[in-house]
């Protein structure tokens, strides 16, 4: 196994640790919903702090329910994800190609003395 595929292999492990290892060792909060949001942690300090508080504006769009919110979440990262892969594709694409390039015309360059 080369040293790249040790790495990467070790990154996705680390990365699946910490998403598992929180939700099997029950970490959190020990409330109704130990992993909320921040919105909703930061709602329920104001309310705690100010009973009287009266939001400055409303949401454009409230989704209908908490499932549709979080496919919205998801499919925003999805196509933030989807832009970032492109771009470093686009580069990583580029310099191979200037690489090529370069190497075709020191291969394809005339001898000197």
């Amino acid at each position: 196994m080369s040293r790249n595929a040790r790495i990467n292999a070790l990154l996705l492990l680390t990365v699946a640790a910490l998403a598992v290892l929180p939700l099997a060792l029950g970490l959190g909060d020990h409330k109704e919903e130990p992993f909320a949001g921040a919105d909703a942690e930061a709602e329920t300090a104001i309310t705690e702090i100010e009973p009287d508080y009266e939001p400055w504006f409303s949401p454009l769009y409230e989704p209908p329910s908490g499932e549709v919110e979080s496919a919205l979440f998801a499919l925003q990262a999805a196509i933030g994800a989807g832009v970032l892969a492109y771009y470093f594709g686009l580069r990583r694409g580029r310099r191979q190609g200037a690489e090529r390039a370069t190497a075709a015309a020191v291969r394809d360059a005339p001898e000197g003395d």
